[in-house]
């Protein structure tokens, strides 16, 4: 199992999406935000769709759609998702229906994925957001499975925003099994030591969404 001395500094900021999607976030924080992302070497930046564009040389620019409560009609998370890539969003984290997933309505999950997906084609990355700690492990394995059917890049497991909670490692290799490294699996939520980066990426994160990023790479070895 990979703990936080067997990976590297370097090795974890390559997995990390340096996130602020704090709804007070000020036009001078998404600045100081793409700065830290800069100077910590990760991959990209994650920030709110209203912010974009946005100039972040060296990084990936991602962003989210129907976010954080998922309940947008299909039509509006994909034009929110088109014009965020419109305006440089390489990479679009959506939220599906959550209460869809509740009530086992997965055609209702199949189609809203797709629409987002028409709607950027090729030209972005879909991660999509399960809130996988308000799911039963039933309902996660088949909404990844739906998620893989609908051309989906990454099943994500959290926004950070629900009450239920953020990433766990149960849901995380549930997912991993599911999708067999077809899709990337994205763990976001709650994630604030190394230790806990470590334990996730173990059970078969291939991104991690952090907003302490900072704090998570001081636990690595350089």
């Amino acid at each position: 199992m990979a703990d936080s001395k067997s990976l590297t500094r370097s090795e974890v900021a390559a997995m990390i999406d340096h996130t602020l999607l704090a709804p007070e976030a000020t036009s001078a924080d998404v600045t100081a935000a793409v700065a830290e992302a800069r100077e910590l070497g990760v991959y990209a930046v994650c920030v709110s769709p209203s912010v974009l564009p946005i100039q972040a040389p060296g990084l990936v620019v991602a962003t989210v759609a129907g976010f954080p409560s998922g309940k947008h009609h299909s039509l509006v998370k994909g034009a929110e998702a088109r014009l965020a890539v419109d305006q440089g969003a390489g990479e679009v984290d959506m939220v599906i229906d959550i209460g869809a997933a509740v009530a086992g309505d997965f055609d209702a999950i199949l189609a809203d994925i797709i629409v987002v997906r028409e709607a950027i084609s090729e030209r972005a990355t879909l991660k999509v957001i399960i809130e996988s700690a308000a799911l039963s492990d039933e309902a996660i394995v088949e909404v990844c499975r739906t998620a893989e059917r609908a051309g989906a890049d990454f099943v994500k497991t959290s926004t950070g925003f629900h009450p239920a909670g953020g990433a766990d490692t149960r849901a995380v290799r549930l997912m991993a099994e599911t999708v067999g490294g077809r899709l990337g699996i994205k763990a976001s939520g709650g994630i604030r030591t190394a230790e806990a980066a470590a334990e996730l990426i173990a059970a078969g994160a291939t991104r991690l969404g952090l907003s302490r990023s900072r704090a998570v790479l001081d636990g690595f070895p350089a």
